[in-house]
């Protein structure tokens, strides 16, 4: 049975349990059964890390319309069973107060986006249990080849609870977390925050959100690093997004490159990105010899801002509903 064929059938299943649902209590048992993160509809998209490109933006496209199409009609089916229950508590002819709506946070907004477009892309979100915010010394530099001492240190401005935990100032070490406890072929994604002495002003923060791509398989290829950034890039800020990769430098990956997209008459870094160091796999106990990978990195203020034309990042965090009402 194709993919296709099974998204198909779990459509069928879905379609006929919506059918039954008619009370609080079997609409929660639906969206467990489907749309929770242990529901069907997310084991399904698991099976899209052995797809081929081109059968995985299928599949990632029919199954994401499936699954936002239940969760409207569940929010939907949630509101009218709530309406039904005040017709019977509340006295319908007081007059009743002015709601505002609310809406998602513009960070939220861009992580979902992010999210709805790699796992579309088969790969597989890490949860925060698997990448702590207070971090060891060990995953967030040593194991991903930044021994003490090393200069890229002075570039990531720490914040140290001990000589050895500090606060994490990367996703990677979702990185060296994953491929310690889970052997390769491996396709992850993880979104957190991070954290560095940074002053806080218009384009720096001391706490910030980060994405962290990790794919390694046999005979992974700078090529599919490409291929997968540009489709990023052009399903976040459009078709005719121009996109291009510049040599760089992190001391995990090599070799090691900019992504960097057009926006009118200049070139603005999104990912810092490359192939996953040879030592950096002898770390976690994974021959170079045998597998390869790549891995990228985004921050989600930076797209945002982008996105929404948003010139000071402090926006994001001081609650203003005027700013927020705007978006």
């Amino acid at each position: 049975m194709s993919i296709l064929d099974e998204i198909y059938a779990l459509q069928s299943e879905i379609e006929k349990d919506w059918a039954l649902v008619d009370n609080a209590e079997s609409l929660e048992n639906f969206r467990i059964k489907f749309l929770g993160k242990k529901g069907k509809i997310q084991d399904l998209i698991r099976k899209f890390s052995h797809l081929s490109p081109d059968d995985r933006k299928e599949a990632g496209r029919v199954i994401n319309e499936l699954k936002r199409k239940y969760e409207e009609l569940v929010q939907r089916k949630k509101d009218e069973l709530v309406s039904l229950e005040s017709v019977e508590i509340y006295d319908l002819h007081i007059t009743p107060r002015q709601l505002e709506l609310g809406n998602l946070h513009p960070l939220s907004k861009v992580i979902d986006e992010l999210l709805d477009v790699v796992v579309g892309l088969g790969f597989e979100e890490v949860g925060l249990d698997q990448a702590p915010d207070v971090e060891w010394d060990y995953y967030n530099f040593e194991c991903l080849n930044i021994p003490p001492f090393h200069p890229s240190r002075d570039m990531q401005a720490t914040f140290f609870i001990t000589e050895k935990m500090l606060m994490r100032t990367q996703t990677s070490p979702v990185q060296v977390r994953t491929m310690l406890q889970r052997k390769p072929p491996l396709r992850v994604v993880h979104v957190g925050r991070v954290y560095r002495v940074d002053a806080f002003d218009a384009t720096h923060a001391p706490c910030f959100f980060q994405m962290e791509g990790l794919y390694v398989d046999k005979n992974v290829s700078f090529a599919e690093l490409r291929g997968t950034l540009e489709m990023l890039v052009r399903e976040i800020f459009g078709e005719k997004a121009e996109f291009r990769m510049m040599p760089s430098y992190f001391p995990f990956t090599e070799p090691s490159a900019e992504g960097q997209v057009k926006f009118g008459d200049r070139w603005l870094e999104i990912f810092g990105c490359g192939m996953v160091h040879p030592q950096v796999l002898r770390n976690v106990g994974i021959s170079p010899e045998e597998w390869s990978g790549f891995a990228f990195g985004l921050g989600i203020e930076r797209i945002a801002m982008i996105k929404y034309g948003i010139d000071d990042i402090r926006l994001f965090s001081e609650n203003d509903l005027r700013f927020l009402r705007q978006l």
